[in-house]
């Protein structure tokens, strides 16, 4: 008996934890189908990837990384796909980072991206939350701010730095 109670607690504090961190909620929601880019990595190679914000548009209005475009979740259409392709000038190999508040429905998104023919898609690690908990910037109207569109109380307790809004 009390071996059970020993596993018992090792399996609820081990369920407990891995949703704790941001880490723990992607292992849970995602597959790991697209591929993980972290943000140094990003840093150095901003200059040659399409950076795509796949957050509801009240989201991407609030803030986003410099020089993304938005491309939605829930508006998510084929067309923008058929536009994507079209912008890279049929350079399905092209550098693509998707993100949204922490990397589970970019990935979504990016598994459509890859079904579509782009072959260069990354999910960015820990999304928008992580790239603003590392102290980077982000933007409104091109111009830096502090503000976050924190997606729901739940899942704010994610966002360590910067202001958090819910409009």
């Amino acid at each position: 008996m009390r071996k059970l109670i020993i596993i018992w607690i090792f399996m609820v504090s081990t369920i407990a934890l891995s949703q704790t961190t941001i880490e723990g909620v992607l292992n849970k929601y995602n597959d790991r189908s697209i591929p993980y880019i972290y943000i140094e990595s990003l840093k150095k190679k901003a200059n040659e990837a399409l950076i795509l914000d796949s957050r509801e548009k009240k989201e991407f209005e609030v803030s986003h990384l410099k020089n993304a475009q938005y491309i939605g979740f829930k508006d998510f259409d084929l067309s923008v796909l058929d536009k994507l392709t079209a912008d890279l000038a049929g350079n399905k190999d092209r550098l693509i980072v998707v993100y949204c508040s922490i990397g589970v429905r970019s990935e979504i998104i990016g598994k459509k991206l890859m079904n579509h023919g782009f072959t260069n898609v990354h999910n960015l690690f820990g999304g928008i939350f992580e790239w603003v908990n590392k102290g980077e910037n982000v933007f409104h109207l091109g111009i830096q701010t502090q503000k976050v569109h924190a997606y729901s109380k739940k899942w704010s307790r994610f966002l360590t730095k910067g202001i958090k809004t819910y409009e």
